[in-house]
């Protein structure tokens, strides 16, 4: 048996956040989505499915074969990419059977002979195929659409991790002068972590995992469930409500509620972000703020692939892709999407979307210095946490500049016929 994870045609609904990533590398509670996968996966050949210009990408980071159809030829289990497994039972099908959340598949094991009958070179066609001929199961499980739906999830995630992770106590460096409040056995500090004095760990509401070299400053306080990642740090004065999650190597200051940082991600400074989905590199500069309630109390739209979307919720914020800038001040609008790249600066009422690699200056958008200042920039952030960028990274971002060309252009010309 061959074992495939795979991401379907609905990764664009994830967009911002999956333009340059796999959907299955969204992080909800302590993990992506990939890594409460595999575990969870039969001792078996494992290979992955992706859009095609993420392959290379994939290939890189997740060291398994990529859009290999020689899998193809051997009983095959595929499973979701969307799929936010969390109860981390292995999956071990004996039988064939195509396992469904109501109308969304989880996953199916396929005989070799089925699989042969319906493969024909298209992945979404095989999965329709799959789908309507295969004997269904009914099972319960969370399949992520969109990206308000991540956060929406993310509480309860990091409350099941922490009791999987079956670990607790301030053994770290975790000083006396600082206090937790609430059950002390739902925190856990690991070795090399740092709670600094006068810091607060309010546990009255979820747990409080934090990782290896993370550092909660003086002054902070973290309320659970909240998930802090490796060398991760909390500054002084921050106030880190219920609902967090934060990868590694991220700066975190200010107010944030309800919200994931996937990693090295900076919002050093004042400023409020709730309800929010936050990429990597994203840099937000001091006093950015998001809206995550209307005054009306009404439900929020979200714009997703040119339509506004109701997300059936009052409280959502904004989802940042990876490598986007703001200035001092930004002040975001309630259900605000911005693509990978972009450099937004303070202004009035700023809009609830911005395409990739655009820049919004003055109450315009325009295209800035061009894809490949903006290379420059991404390789300067990246090399100052002491990463990289890969050439199949860069071969993502130059896709995606492509492939939101047209529309980005017409938000220009729309600016500059306003004027």
């Amino acid at each position: 048996m061959k074992v495939i994870v795979y991401e379907d045609s609905k990764w664009i609904n994830l967009v911002p956040l999956s333009l340059i990533k796999c959907v299955f590398e969204l992080r909800c509670g302590f993990f992506s989505m990939i890594d409460r996968l595999l575990p969870c996966l039969p001792e078996s050949e494992k290979g992955l499915w992706v859009r095609d210009y993420m392959a290379p990408l994939a290939g890189k980071k997740y060291g398994m074969p990529v859009n290999d159809t020689s899998f193809f030829l051997d009983d095959l289990l595929i499973v979701n990419g969307r799929w936010l497994k969390t109860d981390g039972e292995i999956i071990s099908p004996r039988e064939e059977k195509a396992v469904k959340s109501g109308q969304e598949m989880l996953y199916a094991f396929i005989k070799k002979e089925t699989v042969r009958r319906f493969w024909q070179g298209n992945f979404d066609e095989f999965l329709m195929s799959i789908s309507g001929n295969v004997k269904p199961e009914e099972a319960s499980g969370t399949i992520l659409e969109y990206p308000w739906q991540i956060i929406h999830h993310n509480p309860k995630a990091i409350e099941t991790d922490f009791l999987q992770a079956g670990k607790n106590g301030t053994g770290g460096g975790f000083s006396e002068k600082a206090a937790v409040t609430g059950d002390e056995t739902k925190v856990f500090i690991a070795e090399k972590a740092r709670v600094h004095p006068f810091a607060v760990i309010d546990t009255q509401a979820g747990p409080v995992y934090v990782e290896k070299g993370a550092e909660i400053f003086p002054f902070a306080r973290v309320e659970g469930p909240c998930y802090i990642g490796s060398n991760t740090h909390i500054m002084p004065g921050a106030n880190i409500r219920e609902g967090c999650s934060f990868g590694e190597v991220c700066k975190v200051g200010g107010e944030v509620e309800e919200s994931i940082f996937h990693s090295y991600a900076n919002k050093y400074h004042d400023g409020f972000i709730g309800h929010s989905y936050i990429g990597e590199f994203v840099n937000l500069g001091a006093m950015t703020t998001n809206s995550d309630l209307k005054n009306d109390y009404t439900n929020v739209t979200v714009h997703v692939n040119g339509t506004p979307v109701d997300t059936q919720d009052m409280k959502v914020g904004c989802f940042i892709g990876d490598h986007t800038k703001t200035s001092i001040g930004t002040l975001f609008n309630t259900g605000t999407s911005a693509g990978i790249m972009c450099n937004i600066t303070a202004g009035n009422v700023l809009p609830k979307y911005f395409p990739s690699f655009s820049w919004y200056i003055n109450g315009s958008y325009m295209k800035g210095f061009g894809l490949e200042m903006m290379l420059a920039t991404a390789k300067t952030a990246m090399a100052r946490r002491k990463r990289t960028l890969s050439a199949e990274e860069e071969s993502a971002v130059r896709h995606v500049y492509e492939m939101t060309s047209s529309e980005r252009r017409e938000f220009i010309r729309k600016s500059r016929m306003r004027k």
